[in-house]
């Protein structure tokens, strides 16, 4: 495996206008520091030259990892292959409507640690375009989420998030389930802690996820998680040597 410092992960669906100045940021943010990057960009499919544009994009820059999925599969399943294809020993994950920061994400590295194995971020102050009802949307959101899955995250589905790969290396993922990372990383026993992050307006296209069409889908997938919470394993086992 080559030796990546961090990858940094973003799904991409018909989002054209918004590929050159995320790719350029992430160069700006991280040349500088003297880490090994990459940036995989997972295409989700898109109709709109998103892939051809990153195509272009990766003959510049060769630390542009560019993943095409073979059809429009969701939000999870681009961050699932984002995960698989990435090689840095720490993964940031932001959206690719540049309404995320990537300049954060060192950021949020330095709070990694013995104690903190994910840092997820936190739109305290967000920017969206119906700034008010946004904000409602999301209070109510994280805490019907909170209390049914018994967690006190103030911002799960915020796309900047930043992670040791092994807090979910491996880990099998179903639909709907990137709203749900910071459980499912305690779940597997590892510590998340959460931060304040910049959140900025878009500026090009159109959110591509809307609150009343997925709202039910969403309450189903917090049905599920609830119960693997209530039923995840947890047990310790000592290997006993005869005669000891």
């Amino acid at each position: 495996m080559v030796d990546v410092d961090v990858s940094v992960i973003a799904p991409a669906f018909n989002e054209l206008e918004n590929m050159e100045p995320l790719v350029e940021r992430i160069r700006e943010v991280f040349e500088p520091t003297g880490m090994k990057y990459e940036a995989v960009i997972v295409d989700d499919c898109s109709t709109d030259g998103t892939g051809e544009k990153l195509v272009e994009l990766g003959r510049k820059y060769p630390w542009l990892r560019v993943i095409r999925l073979d059809k429009n599969s969701g939000q999870t399943a681009a961050m699932d292959a984002g995960f698989r294809h990435a090689r840095g020993k720490v993964w940031g994950t932001v959206d690719a409507d540049m309404q995320n920061d990537p300049g954060e994400i060192p950021r949020l590295m330095k709070l990694l640690g013995p104690d903190v194995d994910m840092v997820n971020g936190w739109r305290k102050d967000r920017a969206d375009k119906n700034k008010f009802m946004r904000r409602m949307q999301s209070k109510i959101a994280n805490g019907i989420r909170n209390r049914l899955s018994g967690d006190s995250i103030q911002d799960s589905a915020c796309g900047l998030k930043v992670y040791k790969r092994e807090c979910l290396e491996g880990f099998t993922l179903y639909k709907g389930m990137h709203r749900f990372f910071p459980t499912l990383v305690k779940m597997r026993g590892f510590k998340v802690i959460e931060v304040p992050v910049s959140h900025n307006a878009r500026l090009h296209g159109t959110t591509k996820y809307k609150f009343g069409s997925r709202v039910i889908r969403a309450f189903v997938d917090l049905m599920a998680v609830r119960w693997m919470k209530k039923r995840v394993i947890r047990y310790t086992a000592l290997e006993k040597t005869p005669g000891k």
